[in-house]
């Protein structure tokens, strides 16, 4: 299920509705109009609005959906699933945001305690090794 308010700043706010773990978990997003995200989702909005009038026949002959079987159809929907790798990443970013420390860790991954920067640095360490044995061994092997 999906939600859509346009905003004066031309950002448009995404609510998806998730199935996890039997429970209702909805995420709301807030992304530029002009957003590649913001377009897809318009042009989704438009294509459940323009097939809904045209869902229910107005010949007298065919047989239209009786209104608690249309309720029924509409609660048991099926809803788009989460992982829990999903689930998860959802909780770290809402718990960032609730304590106020996004700019905080961005700051500490830049600098040189971060384990990017760490595992980068050891990886040129391991290689500036081997080139150095590499040359060791061939300068061993020429007469």
């Amino acid at each position: 299920k999906l939600q859509e308010k346009p905003k004066d700043s031309g950002k448009v706010t995404i609510t998806k509705t998730f199935d996890f773990a039997g429970e209702e978990v909805r995420v709301t997003k807030e992304v530029d109009s002009n957003s590649k995200e913001a377009k897809s989702f318009l042009k989704q909005q438009e294509k459940l609005q323009s097939a809904a009038p045209a869902s229910l026949p107005t010949v007298s002959g065919v047989k239209r959906p009786s209104g608690m079987s249309s309720l029924l159809g509409k609660i048991g929907a099926k809803k788009q699933k989460m992982s829990t790798l999903e689930k998860s990443k959802l909780d770290w970013e809402t718990f960032k945001e609730e304590e106020g420390i996004v700019e905080e860790l961005a700051i500490h991954n830049r600098g040189k305690d971060g384990y990017i920067e760490r595992k980068a640095f050891l990886e040129r360490v391991d290689h500036r090794q081997f080139e150095i044995e590499r040359d060791i061994r061939l300068s061993r092997m020429k007469p």
